[in-house]
């Protein structure tokens, strides 16, 4: 397989010889407010054009509808007859943006030969989920491919455990800049993310998710750091720059 990071959250992944866009997020640098009064976000620009990075797209994830994951430029540059599944409940907010092909991830789903299963995650524990709303992680699957777990917006939390714990992945995409609102933690930072490394010590880890939001607190450099310091093989955790491709297999 073959995976770019856009920014934040966007991939771009070729997969079982498809190409897959997962929560655009197209905003110019410094278009949208401030979370915290650090910066406007997002604090960084693309790494390319908006037609390259949708070159090739057949299908469209969309884990839910945070601005940083699907925000207004997308809805109006994403094609309208795209294919695109989403989180449960948000696929009317799709549709009402112009889009004609929208299917909620309700149950393990096969396309075009990829099995594409949603997973429960928790973006943050206690009260701040509740403010946070509800999110979706997935798995991905395919003859040939190594298996995907793309955790989204979530904190590790026992539901996480229990998707690595069952599927054992290949590839494990955590969101680990450390993002917290209101104090508390809602996604994962450095220690979460090398506690996902210890408990599925057959994976390789990739960290997004970073530098690209003011309410972050973990950079690129502080997850390295914490990984060297506990003493983690930096090819299990790899931290792609925005507009870098990674090429993994199992």
């Amino acid at each position: 397989m073959q995976l770019e990071l856009i920014r934040n959250a966007t991939l771009k992944v070729i997969y079982g010889g498809h190409v897959l866009l997962i929560d655009p997020y197209f905003a110019p640098r410094h278009s949208l407010p401030s979370f915290t009064g650090r910066s406007p976000n997002p604090m960084t620009e693309l790494p390319r054009p908006i037609d390259d990075i949708l070159e090739g797209v057949e299908l469209v994830i969309v884990s839910h509808l945070h601005t940083d994951h699907f925000d207004s430029v997308a809805k109006e540059r994403v094609p309208k007859s795209l294919p695109i599944l989403c989180q449960p409940g948000n696929e009317e907010n799709i549709r009402e943006a112009g889009f004609t092909d929208v299917t909620p991830l309700t149950e393990s789903t096969v396309w075009q030969g990829l099995t594409i299963t949603p997973r429960q995650g928790s973006h943050g524990v206690g009260p701040v989920a509740e403010k946070m709303g509800s999110v979706i992680g997935f798995t991905l699957e395919a003859a040939g491919e190594p298996t995907v777990y793309w955790a989204g917006d979530t904190v590790l939390y026992p539901p996480v455990v229990e998707t690595i714990r069952q599927v054992s992945p290949d590839i494990i995409v955590t969101h680990s800049c450390g993002a917290r609102w209101d104090g508390d933690l809602i996604v994962m930072d450095a220690e979460q993310t090398l506690e996902v490394s210890r408990m599925a010590p057959q994976a390789t880890i990739v960290a997004t998710h970073m530098e690209a939001l003011d309410h972050a607190t973990v950079t690129r450099h502080d997850l390295r750091q914490a990984a060297d310091a506990a003493g983690l093989d930096p090819s299990r955790l790899l931290i792609p720059a925005d507009g870098e491709t990674l090429h993994l297999g199992r």
